[in-house]
């Protein structure tokens, strides 16, 4: 679970519920980046199946993405497992909260169904 620093944010416990939410986004864009044919649930759901080569390249760069902004939330919570310093972290944490709040929002306004309730309440 890795020691926590001394940090004056203590949110161990809500930081490790988000780290798990964004581990399982990654997991969900490898298997896109393999051409599992999940297209209807990603990117705008207007590729059923499997998703064109370009959408599955932006799948493996999400992957990195999601994995940061795990780093970001237990770096902000005091967790030694995340390098990052904790200025940063803290300024990180509030731009996810701005890019979690509109990602939700893209995906609530999706065409698809699979996005709209899947991902639009998580918002990953």
């Amino acid at each position: 679970m890795g020691t926590l620093n001394r940090l004056p944010f203590a949110g161990g416990v809500p930081a490790l519920g988000a780290a798990v939410g964004f581990a399982v986004t990654p997991v969900f864009q490898i298997a896109l980046a393999g051409r599992a044919p999940f297209g209807r649930a990603s990117w705008g759901g207007t590729h059923a199946g499997q998703l064109p080569t370009g959408l599955r390249v932006a799948s493996a760069v999400a992957v990195g993405v999601w994995v940061f902004a795990a780093l970001i939330v237990l770096g902000r919570a005091g967790f030694a497992v995340s390098p990052l310093p904790a200025s940063f972290t803290t300024w990180g944490t509030w731009i996810l909260v701005g890019v979690l709040a509109i990602s939700a929002l893209m995906n609530f306004a999706s065409p698809s169904a699979w996005e709209r309730f899947g991902w639009g309440g998580r918002s990953p």
